[in-house]
């Protein structure tokens, strides 16, 4: 029978403890304790639990291990920024352009925003793929190759071949975090070589990224700054980083706040 704690299953709260540190960074027992609503003595027991391979615990406090997180759990997470980010984007895109949008959780928020369209949008997020099946005026192009199914993406020698021969007006691009001197990192090294297709067959480059993304996490190298036209956020961009962008050439937009140009 699985323990639970005021009523919140063992189970569940590991799930809400993991998804605390990946979306807010580390995180001291005292925090958890008071986001979850219980005692420290029950969460310094969790983070035990957690701690193979999972997470690592630090002095007062806990930091999750970089690694693939399933897409369910991603995409319950900063779900209204995401919204807001996907919204400023798909402005962008005139009707009769064509659209390649990468894997991830912003790209099916972007893709939702898309409903309606006279648009061609190519991806290898499976759940784009499925949220723009049944829309009669968006021709849509799934790329081939090796199902990741956790991630809801597909990857390998076959996406990155497919790639090879379509070009699109706008890439629209995800990433694990963005360094201070403005390269875009991943954590899962699986994907790099189809970011890296993408960004060959996209017109125009977009990054889009959180404020959470900054500078998130990735031990992966995706591209340098000078690889990107834009980058669309949800607030503004640390100084150091946006300084980097800028000198690049990259334009930083702000979802509802309007843009600033180099």
């Amino acid at each position: 029978m699985t323990s639970s704690v005021h009523g919140v299953p063992a189970e569940r709260r590991h799930q809400l403890i993991l998804r605390a540190l990946r979306s807010g960074g580390p995180a001291s027992v005292t925090d958890l304790s008071e986001q979850l609503g219980v005692s420290p003595a029950t969460i310094r027991r969790d983070l035990v639990k957690l701690e193979d391979g999972l997470l690592t615990r630090v002095h007062g406090g806990a930091v999750a291990e970089e690694g693939d997180q399933p897409f369910a759990e991603v995409a319950e997470v900063r779900v209204a920024e995401k919204d807001a980010i996907a919204e400023r984007a798909a402005a962008m895109v005139a009707d009769g352009q064509s659209v390649l949008l990468d894997i991830g959780t912003t790209a099916y928020r972007l893709a939702r925003h898309l409903h309606g369209r006279r648009l061609t949008v190519i991806t290898s997020n499976l759940v784009v793929y499925e949220e723009l099946a049944d829309d009669e005026g968006i021709e849509l192009v799934l790329l081939g190759g090796m199902v990741r199914r956790e991630y809801r993406s597909l990857v390998g020698f076959l996406t990155e071949d497919n790639l090879r021969q379509l070009h699109a007006d706008w890439l629209f691009l995800g990433t694990s975090g963005v360094r201070p001197g403005g390269q875009v990192m991943d954590t899962t090294v699986v994907e790099v070589p189809v970011k890296r297709a993408m960004i060959k067959a996209g017109d125009k480059v977009v990054l889009l990224a959180d404020s959470a993304k900054f500078p998130g996490t990735g031990m992966a190298k995706v591209c340098g700054p000078e690889d990107l036209d834009m980058v669309v956020t949800d607030a503004p961009v640390d100084p150091v980083t946006r300084s980097s962008l800028e000198e690049a050439g990259v334009e930083v937009v702000t979802a509802g706040a309007g843009k600033a140009r180099t």
